[in-house]
């Protein structure tokens, strides 16, 4: 219980850094009393986990597939984390582990034997019922583990546990980016002793059933696209142009960009069916533009501001401009002071896997220790230098808020230069540009042209 009583308020601090936005519908769920099993799908690895471990006040037991447990020091760190072996047969097959199919057996009616344990003292366990982590938006088929666990518990009760089963979607917008959203969509839950006469039945029957109900619960909570090429589509369009068809966007909240998300994939398969046509010009003069903005090195923001009016234009550079002058020294501060901290966790990361599931953990936990042990060692260099404790105490606070400054300044003047840029561009080649923005125009009209037809048809068939 190492991670909750010493290592949980350390995650949670560096996971509300990591994330810009961290967000939980329906939270109360998610304090539910035990016992309670809660299944999620898993695209991140580590990060899944920590994401909801931080957002439940009780303890959490996960269920983790054991080969995390044959090195000692990840073995201790993963038991310190309330983490429980799960045996699967390709793992003791290809490992260094080798077990016959009853030693298999036996060891999983052991580990499912500590769920029971577990769920008898009211607590809460996690699984992903996937089986495996995969960096995409996808359901995979779901194992029928997390089902048979669930019902045996309650059968060895006589159904009178009260066992639960929580669904939850977790959501990331950009899972390898620093100060990217994360959104856990917490469903209701799943009365286990529901099933009790099919599983006296069938137990079998009982543990499909319950798992499909398990997977139509999660299916609604999460953004699912069927292909590579399908995902491209929807979050290009999302990305470019996802405040035009969702103007009302609340700010404050994921939902919104949850929601949209869904409804673009789900218009990709309207079109696929009723109007092809229409779906494959939107495909192709998207390509073609993004592609374009590359090659001129701008962004669909600075292509648009170009076009402002000249009046509103000036008064909005010369404010800006204002801002970015009077704030340099801030930035430069924050810089210097938060730069090999900032960039070692990524170089860390890509050098040391190629999975991009494992990108985001690694940079989480290397982050943790460049910025603690960074922050440390400066402020006992400033006290050397000093010797005073009022400036190194002055010196410690100011770290962490002036490197958010810098960075935030650093967006702020890269979408600045983006800017002018375009207004460059503009003028040296001015018909390319406008050839540009048509583009962009008949864009916004097709999507637009789409929403309508889309959301028209929705309606009729609900009618």
């Amino acid at each position: 219980m190492l991670f909750y009583t010493v290592m949980k308020p350390l995650v949670q601090v560096a996971l509300r850094v990591f994330f810009r936005q961290l967000e939980v519908r329906n939270p109360k769920r998610l304090q539910m009393p035990g016992p309670l099993l809660i299944v999620g799908n898993h695209p991140n690895t580590l990060m899944d986990p920590l994401v909801v471990a931080i957002n439940r006040r009780d303890p959490i037991a996960f269920l983790a597939k054991s080969t995390f447990f044959q090195n000692p020091i990840v073995k201790a760190i993963m038991e310190s984390g309330n983490s429980i072996p799960i045996y699967r047969r390709q793992d003791v097959e290809t490992g260094a582990e080798k077990l016959t199919p009853e030693q298999l057996a036996a060891q999983n009616e052991a580990i499912f034997g500590r769920c029971y344990d577990y769920f008898d003292r009211r607590g809460t366990i996690m699984i992903f019922p996937e089986g495996s982590s995969i960096q995409e938006r996808r359901l995979r088929p779901l194992k029928t583990g997390a089902a048979r666990i669930a019902l045996g518990a309650e059968a060895r009760r006589g159904f009178q546990l009260g066992l639960q089963i929580l669904p939850v979607g977790i959501n990331y917008f950009d899972p390898q980016r620093f100060r990217s959203d994360a959104f856990l969509n917490v469903g209701p839950p799943i009365q286990v002793a529901d099933y009790a006469a099919q599983y006296q039945q069938d137990p079998e029957a009982a543990a499909d059933a319950l798992t499909e109900e398990i997977r139509q619960r999660m299916e609604v909570r999460l953004v699912i696209t069927r292909d590579a090429a399908e995902d491209e589509l929807s979050q290009q369009v999302e990305r470019t142009f996802g405040s035009h068809l969702n103007p009302d966007d609340d700010p404050n909240t994921l939902y919104d960009n949850f929601q949209l998300s869904r409804t673009v994939q789900q218009g990709i398969l309207y079109f696929e069916q009723h109007d092809p046509t229409r779906l494959a010009e939107v495909r192709g003069q998207l390509s073609a533009y993004l592609q374009e903005l590359r090659q001129l090195g701008l962004t669909d923001e600075a292509l648009d501001a170009s076009r402002q009016r000249t009046g509103n234009r000036l008064s909005r550079a010369a404010e800006a401009t204002l801002r970015l002058v009077l704030g340099f020294p801030l930035y430069l501060y924050g810089a210097i002071n938060n730069y090999l901290p900032y960039k070692l966790p990524s170089m860390v990361a890509r050098r040391a896997t190629k999975d991009a599931e494992f990108v985001a953990p690694i940079m989480l936990v290397t982050g943790m220790l460049t910025f603690s042990l960074g922050y440390v060692l400066q402020t006992m260099l400033v006290h050397h230098f000093t010797q005073d404790w009022r400036w190194t105490t002055l010196y410690a606070l100011s770290l962490a808020p002036t490197g958010f400054y810098a960075l935030s300044y650093w967006n702020n003047l890269a979408a600045r230069l983006r800017r002018l840029r375009a207004l460059r561009l503009l003028q040296k080649q001015r018909p390319r540009m406008e050839q540009l923005h048509q583009r962009r125009s008949r864009i916004l009209q097709l999507l637009n042209e789409a929403r309508e037809a889309y959301l028209t048809a929705r309606k009729a068939k609900r009618a």
